[in-house]
């Protein structure tokens, strides 16, 4: 699978852009805020309909525009389908799959299959545990469209309980109606919790590979699921379901009084551990970071066994943060991943043996193609 071409007009910082790209690595270079971001943040919201950054639909306007629109044009192994995607300021935002307009997120979800590593990711590793949450969503999803589905119904469900449980508190009597939330919220979170745990399961075998292979043997990786609830089966949906259940009668005066849903996936996280240590509490920004970059590896792997599909890579200014090691470890482990990379700095790559590169500049939201490969003096 590889991004073909992409057209934008009125989004960030560029006017309008026409550009065809081919399933190789690709260097975009240039000085800082001149949209190199800009346009792997379109190819991101070509594949989730949302931006990667925590922006709001007319944020992605540029500067005195009333509207943008982005279409991309993919190369896949069933098909080259088209995306389209157009926001008018006091509009919905309107996305368009081969022409025909998409109803529900999950429509599109596996259209363009994409994997980011950018700084902000070393969040699933320093942060809480909404941000390996969120990673763990958008990482099924692309795989199993179903899984979106079930985790938009549960959330809905469960904004819906925890209102109720808000409303009990003036009128108890509603209390009659909270087993008709608990049916629908454990019925789709039992799916949930599953997809996750077989996922984490085969994320940790392949990053442990990745890593291994990362630090020559010198590190292990494995993550580990923790889950608000755990079965002795987590293949098995029905054991889930009525532990779920139960869960949910044991602590029903505790929610009333909190108002919330203590239990669920909402409630649940993740662990990653190198060589038996937390890499988050022990480890050193340096280990964060090539166990993120491992993690990011196994996921592609994973799209591809899963899907026949090669996904699309995202690399947003991460280059120049690794060694050389790790650099060239990269760019091998990356061969026949059509890649965008950003750097301020093309010089990094003019050793690289890899002639399958094209380099282009970015300058104010223009994009030009070089015709030479970078030398030690350019």
């Amino acid at each position: 699978m590889y991004v073909k071409n992409i057209r934008l007009s009125n989004f960030r910082n560029y006017d309008n852009l026409s550009a065809e790209f081919e399933n190789n690595i690709n260097i975009l270079y240039g000085n800082n805020a001149q949209g190199k971001t800009n346009l792997l943040e379109a190819m991101f919201l070509c594949a989730f309909g949302r931006s990667h950054r925590p922006a709001k639909d007319n944020e992605l306007v540029e500067f005195g525009g009333q509207g943008y629109t982005v279409s991309a044009e993919i190369e896949g192994a069933y098909g080259s389908p088209t995306i389209d995607i157009s926001s008018q300021k006091g509009e919905k935002k309107s996305i368009r799959l081969n022409g025909i307009p998409v109803k529900k997120l999950g429509e599109m979800m596996g259209t363009l299959r994409i994997v980011m590593f950018a700084p902000e990711d070393l969040l699933m590793i320093k942060e809480g545990p909404g941000e390996r949450r969120k990673f763990l969503d958008m990482s099924i999803s692309q795989i199993k469209p179903t899984y979106f589905y079930d985790l938009q119904k549960y959330l809905k469900v469960l904004e819906q309980r925890n209102n109720l449980l808000r409303e009990m508190v003036e009128n108890p009597k509603l209390s009659d109606t909270l087993c008709i939330w608990d049916s629908a919220l454990t019925e789709s979170g039992a799916r949930i919790i599953a997809a996750r745990d077989a996922f984490i399961k085969r994320l940790s075998g392949n990053a442990l590979a990745r890593h291994s292979a990362l630090t020559e043997d010198g590190e292990n990786l494995e993550m580990r699921y923790l889950p608000s609830i755990r079965a002795e089966n987590m293949e098995d949906i029905d054991e889930i379901r009525d532990l779920f259940n139960k869960l949910l009668e044991r602590s029903r005066d505790r929610e009333q009084k909190m108002g919330a849903t203590l239990s669920g996936p909402q409630r649940d996280d993740f662990e990653v551990y190198v060589n038996g240590k937390d890499v988050k509490s022990f480890g050193s920004q340096g280990q964060q970071r090539a166990a993120v970059l491992s993690i990011k590896m196994a996921e592609i792997d994973i799209i591809k066994e899963e899907t026949d599909e090669v996904p699309v890579l995202l690399l947003d200014d991460v280059m120049s943060e690794l060694d050389k090691k790790r650099r060239d470890y990269l760019i091998k482990g990356i061969s026949g991943v059509q890649t965008f990379i950003t750097t301020t700095d093309k010089r990094i790559f003019k050793n690289l043996k890899n002639k399958d590169i094209s380099y282009y500049n970015v300058t104010e939201g223009i994009l030009k193609k070089d015709k030479k490969r970078p030398s030690k003096g350019s």
